[in-house]
């Protein structure tokens, strides 16, 4: 684990370290001011790799770190934070992104949990607009871009009212034949990872699994709870209370929306950001009747990180059988 870097430390010469902003598995976030440029504040997020791996991949990692970074520097979208630079320090990389001020959507969702009130469905509409509006832009770059931790917590809104995408950390370029590593990517906040990011290795995801986080955010939105694990809706799918069943006033069409994304299998969720957003926006009239068909396991035999997955929440499932059985 890297030392954490002091307020008044001095990173490439130009970036002012202030204060710790966010930590991750894979290392902090630091707030900076940049120095070369009078007044403007910056974070810096910083990737650690695991010193026990092997030299050659924790130097393939880096490399590939280079090859996002130089990609993510050039976009330009309002509703994600403008990546400016990127630098090695030792065992560390490290992204230098704007500033996003104000607060995330899990500290408002909080906020309005503890009023005893749900969020007003006005807001979470023009949020998971601007959110839509983020993804495409992502998913239809050449290659697409998979953020892969879609969360409250990433998403923040600024005074002026503009959500940002405000993380990349797990960030995956759709590379043909490219393999993505793991130990830049890691797996996501398991409340909202769909079944196939388990896996690590990253080849079994694409851009429906940003939809079905999507979906995990906009259920946590409308009802102030997360949805269920997939895992252990893979067991037992009536774990996934309907949104409407806790929040009276979402209407028909955002559950039909929220409940298509959030289905266990890729193929059963809308295959769009365009198309979910529009769902949800009631933009239009053809919507997924079927939201929460019978789990057919055999659709999931392809990928056999799912297969093992499978049989590990089984037997976690009996174990926790036996020990209520014999605790009772």
């Amino acid at each position: 684990m890297a030392i954490a870097r002091k307020p008044g430390e001095v990173l490439k010469n130009r970036y002012l370290i202030q204060k710790i902003i966010g930590r991750g598995g894979m290392g902090s976030v630091y707030l900076a001011d940049d120095t070369l440029l009078e007044g403007r504040k910056c974070a810096l997020k910083e990737v650690e790799y695991d010193r026990s791996l092997e030299e050659i991949l924790i130097k393939e990692a880096q490399e590939q770190f280079l090859r996002e970074a130089t990609i993510l520097a050039r976009l330009d979208h309002p509703n994600l934070p403008k990546v400016s630079d990127f630098f090695t320090i030792e065992s560390c990389d490290y992204l230098v992104m704007d500033y996003v001020p104000g607060e995330d959507l899990r500290t408002i969702i909080l906020q309005a949990k503890h009023n005893n009130t749900f969020l007003p469905l006005n807001d979470i509409r023009n949020w998971a607009e601007q959110l839509g509006d983020a993804l495409s832009f992502l998913h239809e770059q050449e290659p697409p871009i998979v953020h892969r931790d879609i969360k409250p917590s990433n998403l923040k809104i600024t005074p002026n009212g503009i959500l940002k995408l405000v993380d990349f950390g797990l960030v995956k370029i759709l590379v043909p034949d490219d393999v993505t590593i793991t130990v830049i990517q890691g797996q996501g906040t398991a409340i909202y990872t769909p079944l196939e990011q388990y896996g690590g290795d990253g080849i079994h995801t694409d851009v429906r699994s940003d939809i079905y986080s999507f979906g995990a955010t906009l259920y946590h939105l409308t009802t102030n709870l997360q949805p269920a694990d997939a895992r252990e809706r893979f067991l037992q799918p009536e774990r996934l209370t309907p949104p409407s069943e806790i929040n009276p006033a979402i209407s028909s069409q955002m559950e039909k929306a929220i409940l298509w994304a959030l289905q266990l299998h890729p193929d059963d969720r809308p295959q769009t950001v365009k198309q979910f957003t529009d769902a949800f926006l009631g933009n239009t009239k053809k919507l997924v009747e079927k939201v929460n068909p019978r789990i057919d396991y055999r659709r999931f035999s392809s990928n056999k990180d799912i297969k093992y997955l499978f049989w590990i929440s089984a037997g976690l499932l009996f174990l926790s059988f036996l020990v209520s059985f014999f605790a009772g």
